[in-house]
């Protein structure tokens, strides 16, 4: 199930270099995020671009989204703490050069070589304003 994949990042290394991303939504009432899975029960396998058929998680995307709940739920925790009402979304991406894991280039990177977490919150109209 690999082996084309393999031929083709020998040939095209950059074609190994993949973008992983995942989103979430505060929540409205207390503290929590809402993360964007696919999935209820989630089970974890191969991404396609390893030989994975796509019915199963990716590992990498599950991290990405552990990563936008644990900032979401961070991020209204201290604004509760701080008497501020916020919404607001948060997105995750990384970026994973599937060479090193399928063992091709022994210099690649194993697993996410960058991750990134950007927020765009506001305050709701009831809360008090943002200090500077």
């Amino acid at each position: 199930m690999q082996k084309p994949l393999k031929q083709l990042y020998r040939e095209q290394p950059e074609a190994g270099s993949i973008v992983l991303e995942a989103s979430g939504t505060l929540g409205e009432e207390g503290l929590s995020c809402s993360v964007h899975t696919g999935q209820a029960l989630v089970d974890a396998g191969l991404h396609p671009s390893t030989g994975g058929d796509g019915t199963l998680a990716c590992s990498g995307d599950m991290l990405l989204q552990a990563l936008v709940a644990c900032a979401g739920v961070t991020l209204a925790a201290v604004a509760i703490n701080r008497s501020l009402s916020v919404s607001g979304s948060l997105h995750a991406s990384g970026v994973l050069d599937v060479r090193g894991t399928l063992g091709l280039d022994p210099d690649a990177a194993v697993g996410s070589a960058r991750s990134s977490c950007p927020s765009s919150c506001r305050p709701r109209p009831a809360s008090r304003k943002w200090r500077s």
